[in-house]
């Protein structure tokens, strides 16, 4: 066997799934991933851009998952991110029929991505949280995704973040292990409460020892004084990206991104793997969307 597995997984296995070319220092933690070759952007939806229409509290939804790949094809995507939030089952009938829908339309499944929180402090409520991770996993592997991302949560009144930090990195620990006998990335974005910093994030990143875990990097979810150096800091450890049309700086409303500095920013980084366009912005996602994946082509290349 190879003395590190994950090299041989990042340098071989990924050439086929689109996150292409990474390599790796042994994995005593995770270290920043040196990528082989030139940056390759590849393009993806997520279905959480169409939340209104998917929202499975209307009875019925305006728009089904089909029915959300069938649009993603109409676009210059190269992918679809799948929410949890909007899968009305999960069964592997259900599961197999949106991978060969996305399949038949020349779409790849960039991955998943789920609600998670590893912070709780009763024991029972962390195990369904963790178990919830897994069958994720599972779920995302028939569906043939690359990575899942996950939440680390937020600290209840009473607690530490210093001992909740330990409770998050055991479970991503136990959580990635999984994912790797599945090939899947386990991908955590800074989401506020433990991950809302630079600083919050790269203390669990660089503490999972694991071949198999990397963060999400979510373009809009820093609201610090300076968010673009933030991502700066995390874009080296990125194995999936979600790009927001917007940004929020400490204090200040929204404003429009600087999308032309968050794809050189990936291309510093010498990224290769999915850009995910979430659409979050007030404009109506069926007008946005196309707009910005027509920009966001001509920038990802």
């Amino acid at each position: 066997m190879s003395p590190n597995p994950r090299r041989d997984f990042l340098r071989c296995s990924l050439a086929a799934a689109g996150v292409v070319g990474l390599a790796a220092a042994p994995s005593h933690a995770i270290d920043p991933i040196r990528r082989q070759g030139r940056s390759l952007l590849k393009l993806s939806l997520a279905a959480y851009s169409f939340r209104q229409a998917l929202n499975l509290t209307r009875k019925p939804p305006t728009m089904t998952m089909d029915g959300f790949i069938d649009l993603a094809a109409s676009m210059p995507f190269e992918a679809v991110e799948l929410t949890e939030y909007y899968f009305p089952e999960t069964g592997t009938r259900y599961l197999a029929g949106l991978k060969g829908r996305a399949t038949r339309l020349g779409l790849d499944v960039s991955g998943t991505a789920i609600r998670t929180d590893f912070c709780f402090t009763d024991g029972t409520r962390l195990k369904q949280q963790i178990d919830h991770c897994k069958r994720w996993v599972e779920h995302t592997s028939r569906l043939g995704g690359k990575t899942i991302r996950i939440f680390g949560g937020t600290v209840v009144k009473g607690d530490t973040e210093e001992r909740v930090r330990r409770q998050c990195i055991d479970a991503m620990q136990e959580c990635s292990d999984y994912a790797g006998q599945f090939g899947i990335y386990l991908a955590l974005e800074n989401h506020g409460g433990i991950t809302g910093t630079s600083e919050q994030m790269l203390a669990l990143v660089r503490a999972v020892k694991s071949n198999w875990f990397g963060v999400n990097l979510d373009t809009g979810n820093f609201r610090t004084k300076n968010p673009y150096a933030d991502l700066e800091r995390l874009a080296p450890y990125a194995v999936v990206v979600q790009i927001k049309t917007e940004i929020s700086r400490e204090g200040r409303k929204p404003e429009e991104a600087d999308l032309k500095r968050k794809i050189q920013m990936l291309r510093t980084a010498n990224y290769r793997g999915y850009v995910v366009l979430e659409y979050e912005a007030a404009e109506d996602a069926k007008t946005a969307v196309p707009r910005y994946a027509r920009v966001l082509r001509e920038m990802c290349g």
